[in-house]
């Protein structure tokens, strides 16, 4: 009989065939709270997720045996903990892949320590149940989801429909990435998954409304090659 694991702490179960970072994670996390599982390749992840029940993966793209995506797919099968995909930079194709199947988020290798535990600590807010939150407050702005008004500093702001309706997507998945084709489709419609024009354009719009320097925004955050995030207010 497997032993049952403690839930007292969070448990995180490391998937990635490279010892450095394994190594790394579990100094990183254990240090942080953390009770740590891990698992050098594909195979043993999902035995390992069956066993130690983790609260999140941490599963890297590259692994010998099995495609990080088609670990996270069979692990998908019979249970829902956030998964966190770590990648390399030049594959974007791969990051942009696993989000539009429903990737929790990406952390990209390397990573610095303090991005990887905000990131850890957005996704397992997220999914904990909660109750309906109308209103959305990120520093300076607030967006009432209820009457659809957005305030900076307390003074409305003027948006459209399209502006309104990309920050009110962004808001409700906060802290998660949204790939440009996500926002396309769902803001545009399947048709538009081509015209990342009209999301640069859109974005940069609520940028002059809402930050304070759009030239480095706080708020709405650019995932390069990817898509877009909207912070949560514990991350200012």
């Amino acid at each position: 009989m497997s032993e049952v694991v403690s839930k007292s702490k969070n448990i995180a179960l490391v998937i990635d065939d490279e010892p450095q970072i394994r190594r790394l994670l579990r100094v990183t996390l254990e240090a942080n709270g953390y009770e740590v599982f891990d698992a050098v390749n594909g195979n043993d992840g999902i035995v390992q997720a069956a066993q130690c029940r983790p609260d999140v993966i941490l599963l890297d793209l590259g692994l010998p045996d099995l495609d990080g995506v088609e670990v996270w797919k069979r692990i998908r099968e019979w249970s829902r903990v956030p998964v966190i995909i770590l990648s390399v930079r030049d594959r974007e194709h791969d990051k942009i892949a696993a989000l539009d199947a429903g990737a929790d988020d990406f952390v990209t290798k390397p990573f610095a320590s303090g991005e990887l535990l905000a990131r850890l600590r957005t996704t397992l807010r997220r999914s904990q149940p909660q109750s309906a939150e109308a209103i959305f407050r990120a520093g300076k702005i607030e967006i009432d989801l209820a009457t659809r008004i957005v305030r900076k500093n307390s003074i409305e702001v003027k948006l459209t429909p399209t502006e309104y309706s990309l920050l009110r997507l962004l808001v409700v998945h906060a802290g998660k990435v949204l790939t440009h084709r996500q926002l396309l489709t769902e803001v545009w419609g399947p048709n538009a998954v081509e015209q990342t024009h009209y999301l640069r354009v859109h974005i940069a719009h609520l940028r002059e409304k809402l930050e304070d320097n759009a030239a480095q925004p706080k708020f709405i955050l650019t995932e390069p090659g990817v898509g877009y995030r909207a912070i949560e207010l514990n991350e200012q």
